[in-house]
């Protein structure tokens, strides 16, 4: 039993009960200590989707609503949406479906519209983009590029946050540049898998020791997550969803009560504008 009375906080991770653990892995969080949750939509061709319209990703965004409620009834506090669309849907559109890469920005621009009505009406926290984290052309970099500002736009029109997947690295100042020019606050965008040092916007810390001890040392906002698959043909990807709930262990163990504080209360609360403090056993 923990000493230290604290929320916990997973900001990424995805739940699969179609095909993986599903709300089994909620439980596996919260008895680990787990509080809440940012589920994360997973790509839509992984969930059966090809999609040739915005409303088609309407069926991805569902599911994945259904999903958090499911989860948030496991937890002492709640579970909140994150959706979107996920960076690597281009490559699938202009490699495997001959779309030109602009046509298929607009595609992905499309989905993330329909997303963000989830966001205006209320459940989802934030929205999904990025660009890809590996090598592509000039034409579909720019492309990303712009699909990425749409989103910035897209979360300052309707009030929630971004979170990103990008390639690595510890410098998004440009992407904190276009999130003020479309009026988002760069710490409103979130790089998920992000190691302990990110000069930009906030940064969402893998929950790897080494990782977390960099963000101490660093002193600026984060968040923690596992980026959880839940996919049975990938058991040991990533990290499972005890993780963080452990990690806050080890943290607090170690006297960090100050940083444990900033990434599970202050850190959310300033990003995603929820109260991790007032959910618990509401």
């Amino acid at each position: 039993m923990r000493e230290f009375e604290t929320p916990i906080l997973d900001d990424h991770l995805h739940l699969d009960p179609r095909h993986g653990r599903g709300v089994e892995a909620a439980k596996d969080f919260a008895r680990s200590g787990g509080t809440h949750l940012l589920v994360v939509n997973k790509p839509s061709w992984l969930l059966g989707v090809t999609p040739e319209t915005g409303e088609d990703f309407r069926a991805v965004y569902e599911e994945t609503i259904e999903t958090v409620e499911a989860a948030s009834d496991v937890l002492r506090g709640r579970a909140w949406p994150v959706l979107g669309v996920h960076p690597a849907l281009i490559s699938r559109l202009v490699d495997d479906r001959g779309y030109d890469p602009d046509t298929a920005a607009d595609l992905m621009k499309a989905g993330l519209e329909t997303a963000a009505e989830y966001a205006a009406s209320g459940p989802a926290v934030a929205l999904k983009s990025g660009r890809p984290h590996y090598d592509v052309s000039d034409a579909v970099w720019d492309a990303s590029n712009e699909v990425l500002r749409r989103a910035l736009e897209l979360a300052a029109e309707t009030g929630v946050a971004v979170q990103l997947h990008t390639e690595q690295t510890t410098d998004l100042t440009d992407v904190a540049a276009w999130a003020e020019d479309a009026g988002l606050a760069p710490e409103r965008v979130v790089k998920h898998y992000a190691s302990g040092q990110l000069d930009g916007v906030t940064k969402s810390v893998m929950a790897r020791k080494e990782y977390l001890e960099t963000a101490i040392e660093v002193d600026e906002p984060f968040l923690m997550e596992t980026d959880f698959v839940d996919d049975p043909d990938r058991p040991g990807a990533v990290m499972g969803p005890k993780t963080v709930p452990r990690r806050v262990d080890w943290l607090l163990e170690s006297g960090h009560e100050p940083a444990v504080r900033t990434a599970h209360v202050e850190t959310p609360e300033t990003v995603y504008g929820i109260d991790t403090v007032a959910t618990l056993d509401d």
